[in-house]
């Protein structure tokens, strides 16, 4: 009894000098939302909103978020651990609402929920007669009447199989064009972390050890399903992919030309670009990513690299897009995604970069942020038949002079001929 008494007392001890303490309690820093944030307070705080399933290199703190329930979304990544700097822009006002349910949608979800993300699955085209994103005519190429389909919106993807550095997700969906088509298919994509060797070795040149990097590559597979041709009479379809990144105001998109017929550079998207804001040379496109002003431009197949970048003096991150393009690319059928009926529904773009900004005077944008985006060819298919495109998004980070011969290698030109390109107002 009297050690049972003695036991009482010890504990009660304990309880009351814990008492008289006071505890501390780490309480995380608020989420800066001016895209200054770590990868670790982006995926902190998706995790509350979403499942994220993140990819990383250990010995070199490379990181890949992908959102599953967002189409397998690329949300953000970083090349310097925990604690560096977020690649993807996201939209966290967006991300806090959710994907609300058809009857609640207001404003801008009517139409689309921008969450952000620095690559994500889509299809096209996106405008024309065989439009994706437009009821049939006599509807009009209106903003009232576009509306993204819900299968690369609200609907998720499905996890297949997942490790350390790779997530694979697939889909099964119908969706119908503009001209009443309907197309069956199935969807396969993983996503992949590529270490620093195998990236140098992917491109063929060396990576200087100062400069910090995260290269992912993401394999999207389109399987027709149904028991029809797919053909050009009845609509063509692509595999669309576009990243969302960070502007500011010295943010720098490049595309490399080569020599070809036809235009180097399409840019009738919204209207067309004046010269403070797309330059081209015989070596590239330079297009301004400053997040003031909604503009698009394209650079066709005949003239594409299958490379696009940007460079960000600020940030010291030089991007990098690139795909391999069929030999035959240029007489490929591409689609055209601008808001009108077209002569020709697939002399389109294999490569495109949108600048966002306000669509009318007194209206919010978007974001803001800029896209790089590429495209797979639209290719007949039979019953059974795949359409494949494959993408790698690098990020290089390091002083400007350190990452000279990445630019110059993969896009013709310096970060210092980049920066050069639009003089500061």
């Amino acid at each position: 009894m009297k050690t049972r008494f003695a036991c009482v007392m010890a504990v009660l001890a304990v309880l009351q000098a814990s008492c008289g303490k006071k505890t501390s309690v780490s309480v995380p820093p608020p989420l800066p939302r001016d895209g200054s944030a770590t990868f670790a307070q982006d995926v902190e705080f998706l995790k509350q909103h979403t499942d994220v399933h993140v990819l990383e290199d250990v010995s070199s703190g490379a990181r890949v978020a992908v959102a599953p329930a967002w189409q397998g979304r690329v949300m953000t990544s970083t090349s310097d651990g925990a604690n560096g700097g977020s690649m993807g822009w996201i939209h966290y006002a967006n991300v806090e609402t959710g994907i609300l349910p058809e009857e609640k949608r207001t404003g801008l979800a009517k139409h689309i929920h921008v969450f952000g993300g620095e690559e994500r699955f889509w299809m096209g085209p996106e405008g024309g007669q065989f439009a994706l994103f437009f009821p049939p005519a006599p509807a009009a190429y209106e903003f009232a009447n576009w509306k993204t389909p819900a299968l690369m919106d609200t609907e998720a993807f499905e996890v297949v199989r997942k490790d350390a550095t790779r997530i694979e997700l697939k889909k099964d969906a119908e969706i119908t064009n503009r001209a009443g088509t309907r197309l069956k298919l199935g969807i396969e994509r993983t996503v992949q972390l590529i270490e620093k060797g195998a990236t140098s070795m992917l491109l063929g040149i060396p990576i200087p050890a100062e400069v910090s990097m995260v290269c992912y590559r993401t394999t999207n597979v389109v399987t027709h399903r149904g028991d029809v041709p797919w053909t050009k009479d009845g609509g063509l379809v692509s595999i669309w992919l576009l990243g969302m990144f960070k502007h500011g105001p010295g943010v720098t998109v490049v595309v490399p030309i080569r020599e070809g017929a036809g235009n180097a550079v399409n840019s009738d998207y919204f209207g067309e670009v004046a010269q403070d804001r797309l330059k081209t040379t015989d070596k590239a496109v330079f297009f301004k990513a400053d997040g003031a002003y909604r503009s698009k431009i394209g650079v066709p197949p005949g003239r594409s690299t299958g490379l696009a970048g940007s460079y960000d003096p600020v940030r010291g991150t030089l991007t990098i897009v690139r795909i391999v393009p069929p030999a035959d690319a240029a007489s490929l059928p591409y689609v055209r995604s601008q808001w009108m009926d077209h002569a020709d529904p697939y002399a389109g773009d294999l490569i495109n970069a949108y600048n966002d900004g306000a669509p009318a005077p007194g209206e919010a944008p978007l974001g803001p942020f800029y896209e790089l985006e590429t495209s797979s060819p639209a290719l007949p298919l039979q019953p059974g038949g795949k359409l494949t495109h494959i993408q790698e998004t690098l990020h290089f980070h390091g002083d400007a002079k350190v990452l000279e011969p990445i630019s110059k290698a993969l896009l013709g030109v310096t970060p210092e001929e980049i920066a050069a390109a639009f003089p500061k107002s």
